[in-house]
């Protein structure tokens, strides 16, 4: 067997032999550096030297050799156009000037045959769009192949795929930053690349990057990212046909009423070298509809998010803004890849619950203004606990009325916005006067034993209007200053669920809830230790009768029927639905129960005032009668006017 290894061993073996076995005739001199030995005798400059005596062969033992400038005369090498001769230390090369490159990508080169300098920004161009072209071709085989592959597996193979040409659509852009501006596109995907390599300035505050009809626009800020040395870029990609593989089936935030189907191409966005950066600006996306002019205009503003099950549509930080008949425009509040989502009805609304909503609202208004001109017009029972009651009935009755005039004009999206925020205040206030109403029956209930209201008036006078319409102001007024756009959905002129804003109206709600319970616990345990003690004090004993009943009414009015709303799941929600529907539409009424039908004093009032006013259309009538008989007419004997039957008593 042949071992090459052990050649070069034998080789310099038979030259050793070889050199002992003949002796040289003369001892090569001592050649200087860059000289080599010939024949043992003489000495010669190596290529690219020359000695500095001229000579090619020389003896001298100080002889030089020196570096030949290839670049000067009389050589003057000729590196072709577009290209320059550079010396090197025993040796020169050629380059192409600057603005010019090779073809071949290199730098450098030794003859003017090799000489391929083009125009870099040309040259730049045609290799990036040969990489990004690799790119989208990629993305056409991946989509070809998974359109039969499980759920599961498409969803990881569409974030890995997703991400990876995020990632190489920047750094090509980044590898060729000369060239600002890339675009390429296919039957598959389009590409357009934006590089930013200076400051931001005015006119160039926001760009603009359009693919397949989609487009995208981002602050410059946002893409520059201030700590970055460097160029940087953004990158806009728009897939044709992805969303036929992750399709609506992957959005699972839509109830069993609602179906969805995608209604645009699946768009990615990105910015580099640095990703996982926060905006300082909402990003704006528009997409145009594969289906124009959809039926319905209830639309979902989504992203790919990651999981570990693969991935999935979500609405988290992106919020529609307008929806026509062929574009939806959404905000977001980071960069992924983003699709818009149509939703339609497959159930129809209950109509009988809306007719329970209806007339249970209007019944509730009719019975909220009788309430109101109660509390104004009844002197006798005009105190702190009436001035509570009359305006939560206020409040009540415009927030109703505003319901059942606005929460479906969704149009124009200001004006249903600032819906929205009046309901959010008005409710909120609804419910702050309804705690207050908690807390004076918990006093009213506490002092009962001493019968001195004197200090709990004091305190509901100095405390019920700036917490009554003040803290539900506060409230509103950061809700409004921190996420505005929030207010008002597709659907309705009402708080958008997305980022959790609900609770800007849950929250305080649910707090009062819990304050007014922990209230009427109290209020029973002080009215049993009042009842145990009284025995002869009947009116007394009626009256704390009555306040236990309307302790126990109100509660019910003050929070309990929203409890209902949280029960609407499983088999009984159709009729935790129903039972919602009614109690809530009918608050009003109870309300007008509790506070006038159920009170003896306001009772005594509708009876006097009832009395009156029969008396005085029993005065019309008899005016009337004798305006017709004239003024000469007289009584017929007994005093009584012909036609008139003389009453007896």
């Amino acid at each position: 067997m042949r071992r090459p290894w052990l050649l070069p061993g034998l080789c310099l073996l038979l030259s050793l032999s070889g050199a002992v076995a003949q002796k040289p005739k003369a001892t090569c001199p001592h050649c200087p550096p860059n000289a080599s030995c010939v024949n043992g005798t003489h000495c010669t400059c190596n290529p690219g030297y020359v000695s500095g005596s001229g000579k090619k062969f020389f003896t001298f033992p100080l002889e030089t050799c020196d570096d030949i400038n290839e670049c000067q005369p009389p050589f003057s090498i000729y590196c072709g156009l577009n290209a320059e001769c550079h010396n090197a230390e025993g040796s020169f090369y050629c380059r192409c000037v600057p603005g010019y490159e090779l073809l071949s990508g290199d730098t450098e080169f030794k003859n003017f045959n090799e000489n391929t300098c083009r125009n870099a920004t040309s040259s730049k161009t045609n290799k990036g769009k040969k990489e990004l072209q690799q790119i989208v071709d990629q993305v056409e085989s991946f989509i070809t192949k998974w359109q039969t592959e499980k759920k599961q597996e498409v969803a990881s193979a569409a974030t890995s795929i997703l991400r990876d040409v995020e990632l190489n659509v920047l750094k090509t852009a980044l590898k060729f930053p000369g060239q600002k501006v890339q675009e390429v596109q296919n039957s598959t995907v389009a590409i357009e690349t934006r590089v930013v390599t200076d400051n931001c300035s005015e006119e160039k505050k926001t760009f603009s990057l359009k693919a397949q009809m989609n487009s995208l626009d981002i602050h410059c800020n946002d893409i520059v990212q201030g700590n970055i040395q460097g160029p940087s870029a953004v990158a806009f990609i728009s897939y044709s046909s992805l969303g036929n593989i992750i399709n609506a089936s992957f959005f699972e935030e839509v109830g069993e009423k609602h179906r969805v189907y995608l209604n645009s191409q699946v768009v990615s966005a990105a910015i580099g070298p640095k990703r996982n950066t926060s905006l300082s600006k909402f990003v704006t996306l528009s997409f145009q509809h594969v289906k124009m002019n959809p039926s319905n205009k209830k639309a979902f503003c989504v992203y790919w998010k990651s999981t570990e099950q693969g991935g999935h549509w979500s609405r988290d930080g992106c919020f529609l803004i307008q929806v026509n008949g062929s574009h939806t425009i959404c905000n977001c509040s980071h960069l992924s890849s983003f699709a818009v989502l149509m939703a339609f009805t497959t159930q129809e609304e209950d109509p009988v619950l809306t007719i329970i909503t209806y007339v249970g609202l209007g019944l509730s208004l009719l019975c909220l203004i009788l309430a109101a001109l109660t509390f104004l017009l009844c002197k006798a029972i005009q105190n702190t606990s009436t001035s509570l009651h009359l305006q939560l009935s206020l409040c009540l009755f415009l927030a109703h009325l505003l319901f059942l005039t606005a929460i479906d004009q969704t149009e124009p999206k200001v004006l249903c916005a600032v819906v929205a925020g009046a309901l959010h205040y008005l409710y909120l206030a609804s419910f702050t006067w309804m705690l207050l109403e908690g807390l004076h029956l918990f006093l009213t209930a506490r002092n009962l034993t001493v019968l001195n209201y004197s200090s709990t008036n004091r305190l509901m006078k100095w405390l019920m209007f700036p917490a009554g319409y003040g803290v539900p102001a506060a409230i509103v007024a950061i809700c409004a200053a921190s996420k505005s756009h929030l207010y008002g959905t597709p659907d309705h002129c009402w708080l958008n669920l997305d980022q959790g804003f609900i609770w800007g109206f849950l929250g305080p709600v649910c707090a009062i809830f819990c304050v007014n319970l922990v209230f009427f616990l109290l209020v029973l345990w002080i009215l049993k230790r009042k009842l145990s003690s009284l025995s002869s004090e009947v009116s007394t004993i009626q009256n704390t009768r009555m306040l236990t009943l309307k302790a126990t009414l109100q509660l019910f009015i003050l929070g309990c029927t929203w409890c209902l709303g949280i029960l609407q799941v499983g088999p009984a929600a159709r009729v935790m639905a129903y039972l919602f529907t009614i109690i809530n539409s009918l608050q009003g009424f109870f309300i007008f129960l509790v506070y006038c039908i159920l009170s003896q004093q306001v009772r005594k009032q509708y009876q006097k005032w009832f009395r009156e006013i029969v008396k005085l259309k029993s005065e019309s009538e008899t005016l009337t009668l004798s305006s017709k008989l004239g003024p000469d007419s007289k009584p017929s004997e007994g005093g009584v006017f012909p036609g008139q039957v003389k009453r007896k008593y």
